[in-house]
């Protein structure tokens, strides 16, 4: 199966990782939540080749994730900014970084801390269930499949 052909997968995992399963996708992600819009600063800040980083970038407008805006007439130039698709990514990338620090750390205090925008204060990211409040682990809850035939 072609990498382009998970979008119409029944597997919602499948599907996910159509729109964002390789690293410069999710580099590209975490860079514009840090702020960088423009196509010269993500290629300097990734160290990625124009054409890979066009593409990228091309695929998650395509996907409803990144909007193009026009900040500059002659010559035309672009930003590319996060649309709410592209902002409900979030909690995956905090996750993803909190699961890097613990189980991929690398020598020394991480590289990344996650802090609250309120209280200014480390946050401890867990994912719970929106109406039990109970916390979401692979003991807690099961993926069944729609036809109810087989767990995910």
């Amino acid at each position: 199966m072609k990498w382009n052909e998970l979008q119409n997968e029944s597997c919602p995992v499948a599907r996910g990782l159509s729109v964002v399963g390789d690293r410069w996708t999710m580099l590209v992600l975490r860079d514009c939540f840090l702020g960088i819009r423009r196509f010269e600063q993500m290629q300097d800040r990734l160290g990625i080749t124009r054409h890979v980083l066009a593409d990228r970038l091309r695929k998650l407008e395509g996907a409803g994730v990144l909007r193009r805006e026009a900040y500059q007439d002659r010559p035309l130039r672009h930003e590319y900014r996060l649309t709410e698709r592209g902002k409900a990514l979030y909690p995956m990338l905090v996750s993803l970084i909190d699961w890097a620090n613990a189980h991929v750390p690398i020598e020394g205090s991480p590289s990344v801390t996650l802090v609250s925008r309120s209280a200014g204060t480390p946050v401890a990211p867990m994912l719970v269930d929106r109406v039990t409040g109970e916390e979401i682990t692979h003991r807690s809850v099961s993926a069944i499949s729609n036809a109810g035939a087989k767990k995910a």
